[in-house]
């Protein structure tokens, strides 16, 4: 498996947590500097993977959406997902080569995936899709929910016996490790400036089988462990939670958004 390369785990992305609707909402007010309604507002969501956040922002706030995601699998999938909203579109591209007309967004997001990118490309490319008509300038959010992983734990204990399993990891999503200066990331190409970090808890409650379905959708470790080691990890967890009938994991959801400069 090659690491950013999502085609051979977009089956198993459903099982993946969702997003606070409580931040979410609040999100919405900041950006909305025109106070449109929410069906005006035009977002773009870059990397929506299989519409996990497209579709929460389609039903619950009733936004028109163009999604936009490069992996033909995962986009199939999200297309799958959300064909019951019909304000959601979807489109081929990347977040250096959106595919999008200039200057129409009000809104660009992208959830659990701007690490992909180059921001060096990707936040022009971003600011280039942002303000037209009365929206001036118009935002960018980078949106992750990592696990909150509290030491003593079960969760604690899974990542130690994987870092122990394999020794050379480097993770390189949002959560305890690796964790970039975003603040400074959003605008460090001086297309965006006065960014804001809002965080919360969020909890989810899984079944064992949606616990593991989501451990088979995580790319960075499967590429790096190996086949091999990928099944002793497997094999490690499944363990782990032999005995407990439920799972209730903890979240911190973290955005970070930016004003167009």
């Amino acid at each position: 498996m090659k690491q950013g390369d999502f085609t051979a785990v977009a089956k198993h992305y459903h099982n993946r947590p969702a997003y606070s609707s409580m931040l979410l909402e609040k999100l919405i007010r900041c950006i909305n500097d025109e106070g449109k309604s929410n069906d005006k507002i035009k977002v773009i969501e870059v990397g929506a993977g299989t519409g996990k956040l497209t579709k929460m922002l389609a039903k619950d706030f009733n936004l028109n959406i163009t999604a936009v995601e490069p992996n033909d699998n995962m986009r199939e999938e999200g297309i799958k997902y959300t064909r019951d909203c019909p304000n959601i579109s979807w489109k081929k591209g990347s977040g250096e080569k959106t595919g999008i007309e200039s200057g129409i967004a009000d809104w660009v997001i992208m959830a659990s995936s701007f690490h992909w990118t180059d921001p060096k490309q990707s936040l022009p490319e971003f600011a280039r899709i942002l303000g037209g008509g009365d929206c001036k300038n118009g935002y960018f959010t980078a949106i992750y929910n990592p696990r909150h992983i509290v030491e003593g734990t079960i969760f604690d204990e899974i990542e130690k016996e994987i870092k122990h399993i394999v020794p050379e990891l480097t993770r390189v999503s949002s959560g305890t490790q690796n964790v970039k200066k975003y603040e400074d990331v959003l605008i460090s190409t001086g297309d965006f400036k006065d960014c804001f970090f809002m965080e919360c808890d969020y909890t989810e409650l899984w079944s064992k089988e949606r616990y593991i379905g989501a451990w088979h959708s995580v790319n960075d470790i499967q590429a790096q462990a190996g086949e091999k080691r990928w099944k002793e990890i497997l094999e490690m967890i499944e363990s782990k939670i032999s005995s407990m009938q439920n799972i209730e994991i903890p979240y911190k959801i973290r955005a970070w958004t930016a004003k167009k400069a």
